[in-house]
This record gives C-alpha cells, sequence and structure tokens, in this order.
C-alpha cells in the first residue's frame, strides 16, 4: 500500500470547507497539504520521540497529510518515530495508509540510535567491509554515497524503519555533496547510476516515485563547485528511463531571507534562464520547500513588512510559513514540528487562504 491519488483526495474531501482550498495536486497526482511536516529537528531520545508522535496526530487532525523524513535524521529514530505513529494511526481509523504521504531521503551515513564511539570504524564495518560499498564511493570524510548496493540498502532499512510496503517520494540527500568532491563527469556517471537504482527501486515496488533534496545545489552561482543542473538531472533521468522516468519531486530551501530558489535565475531551461522554482516548474517537477522558519529563527518580528502585506494572521512563524507556502510554484512547505502548540499555530494556515502571487511578487520587487 502507498499514497494514491484517489486516497489522498478522500483526505482532503474530508477537510472542512475553508481547508480544502490549501491542498495541491503534485505531478504523481498526489494531493499535498500546502503545509507539511518535518522530522528533522530534536535530540535522538524517546522524550522527543513521544513528542514527534504527538505531534503527527495533532497535525493530521488539522490537515497535513505530508510527512517529511530521512533515514539520518536523529539515526534513523525520526523514521522510525513516524512507522510507529503510522502503524498505531491506521490500527485506530485516524488515517489510511492512502492518504497519508510519506517522504524520505538516502545518501548520508544513517548512525544506528546514537553517533559511534568510531564514526568512520562503524561506516567500514558496516558498509565498506561487508562488501556493500567501496571505499571510494564515499565523499564527505565516509559521510555521504549514493552508490546502486548502498541506496538499494538505505531503501530497505528505511521501509523496515517506516514500517511500510512502498515509500511514497525517495529523495537522493543533497547529492551535491558527491558534486564537491568529484569531477563533473564522475559525478554524472554516479547520478546514472543512482537513477538507474532508483528506477529499478520503483519496478520493484518499493518506491512510487524519487526526486534530489538538496541545501545549496539548486541556489548556488553557476560556476561554484556545488552547482547543480535541473535541466540536466533530468535529463540523466531521461537517458535511464525515457520520458516515463519517475524523477518528479524537488525540495530545496527557501524562506524569507533565504530567496534564491525563487529570485535567483541560475537554471537554463532552453534559451531561458530561469529560478530553481520556476524551472522545476517548467520541467514538470514538484517543488517542496525546507527550511521556512529557519529552525525557529523567522518565528521573531525579523521583517515588519510581511505583517503589512499578509494580513489576518496572528504570528510572525504564521507570516514566514504564509509567505513561502504562498510564493508561485511552490507546492508544500515542509516545517520541522514537534511541539502540539507550534503545530497549532502553524497549522492555523490550512484555514486560511494562501496570499495571492502578486503579493509575493511584489514583496520582491519592493513595492
Amino acid at each position: 500500500m502507498a499514497a494514491t491519488p484517489e486516497g489522498t483526495l478522500r483526505f482532503v474531501q474530508a477537510q472542512p470547507a475553508a481547508r480544502r482550498a490549501n491542498y495541491r495536486q503534485t505531478s504523481t497526482g498526489l494531493w499535498f497539504s500546502s503545509v507539511g511536516l518535518g522530522t528533522y529537528l530534536g535530540e535522538p531520545d524517546d522524550a522527543t520521540d513521544e513528542a514527534y508522535q504527538q505531534a503527527l496526530t495533532r497535525a493530521v487532525g488539522l490537515g497535513c497529510n505530508l510527512i517529511d523524513c530521512a533515514i539520518n535524521y536523529r539515526f534513523q529514530r525520526s523514521e522510525r518515530t513516524v512507522g510507529m505513529w503510522l502503524a498505531e494511526a491506521m490500527r485506530n481509523g485516524l488515517v489510511r495508509r492512502e492518504e497519508i504521504v510519506v517522504a524520505t531521503k538516502g545518501g548520508f551515513v544513517p548512525f544506528d540510535g546514537s553517533m559511534p564511539r568510531e564514526p568512520n570504524k562503524w561506516v567500514y564495518q558496516t558498509f565498506i567491509a561487508s562488501g556493500q560499498a567501496h571505499a571510494v564511493e564515499f565523499c564527505a570524510n565516509y559521510q555521504h554515497c549514493i552508490a546502486p548496493a548502498f541506496l538499494e540498502q538505505m531503501i530497505g532499512w528505511s521501509l523496515r524503519n517506516l514500517g511500510i510496503d512502498m515509500i511514497d517520494i525517495y529523495f537522493l540527500h543533497n547529492p551535491e555533496t558527491q558534486r564537491i568532491s568529484l569531477s563533473h563527469e564522475t559525478f554524472r556517471a554516479r547520478m546514472l547510476d543512482a537513477f538507474e537504482t532508483l528506477e529499478q527501486a520503483v519496478l520493484d515496488r518499493k518506491i512510487a516515485s524519487y526526486g534530489t533534496a538538496t541545501w545549496t545545489a539548486y541556489r548556488a552561482l553557476t560556476d561554484t563547485p556545488d552547482y547543480l543542473s535541473l535541466t540536466e538531472l533530468v535529463g540523466l533521468a531521461h537517458e535511464v528511463a525515457g520520458g516515463n522516468n519517475h524523477f518528479k519531486y524537488v525540495e530545496l530551501p527557501y524562506n524569507v531571507f533565504m530567496t534564491e530558489a525563487f529570485a535567483l535565475e541560475n537554471q537554463q531551461v532552453g534559451d531561458d534562464f530561469l529560478s530553481a522554482i520556476a524551472a522545476a516548474e517548467a520541467l514538470g517537477l514538484t517543488v517542496m520547500t525546507s527550511a521556512p522558519l529557519m529552525q525557529g529563527r523567522l518565528a521573531n518580528p525579523i521583517m515588519p513588512q510581511l505583517a503589512e502585506r499578509l494580513t489576518g494572521l496572528d504570528t510572525d512563524a504564521q507570516r514566514a510559513i504564509q509567505f513561502v507556502r504562498s510564493s508561485p510554484g511552490v507546492t508544500s512547505a515542509l516545517v520541522g514540528m514537534k511541539q502540539t502548540d507550534h503545530i497549532a499555530e502553524n497549522l492555523a494556515l490550512m484555514d486560511v487562504p494562501a496570499a495571492e502571487s502578486e503579493i509575493i511578487r511584489r514583496l520582491f520587487a519592493g513595492e
């Protein structure tokens, strides 16, 4: 079982009338809430696990049906917490599996429950000595790998952690980590291998679609080592699987201070240079954004002009999220939330219309 267009639409239709306009359909037909729940923040401990489980229940009750995690978040504990919550929520009839979109990521080494005393030794024993990966396939001091056997193992571990049969969206996590360390040709070859692995995982019904979750890659200047071209990556997916490839999603940071994803025209599509968000849209990719609150720093009165333009909201956190989810081309703003009061504050937006696109454009124009 996995999220389906029909199941996610049923979730939307079950919401109060005022809330239904705050869902967007994606390139794979799924319906997302315009605010999703991220699980990056927090300590790797039982108290944080419990906080996330309560937060997930509260978030779904307020209309959120998109959950984002990664196998390395809190040393696999975030995935495991989502898995425990989802199993209980389905048992109790709170949700059906086909209504909830689960996204996760692979690429960074995921330590098991806590940081080992000797991280590099753990990596060697777990992956290299066992034959799951070669030493030369790692980057960033043995912390990042996208080799086929490694990715296959990561997908298997994530399925087990999440307790599900199929991952709805599987992201390659910060592939620019590889690009920084490699020649362009070597990086290109590794991405082709990774995409082939992910296409096979789709055929094996382990994942439904895939994408890239990045930090700097799509926001960097074109002559910097971490820059990635969306057009090139889409081309690689076409090389692997043609027009029926399953590279459908992009995740990248975007907020009122980190505006490059919307404002920096560094992505070439045909003869045009576009922003990363506009390029993704032109290439048929769905955009999810991370860090709308910069880990809480934007939940303060940093930009008074937002209150003047984004009216009808109560808090600076709401205005910061409203800015992101209302920007043209953004499907969902992923917010790290594990406290129920923050859930209530942030997801109050699900009952409020998004701002008009022209308001966001005027903010960028300084009008």
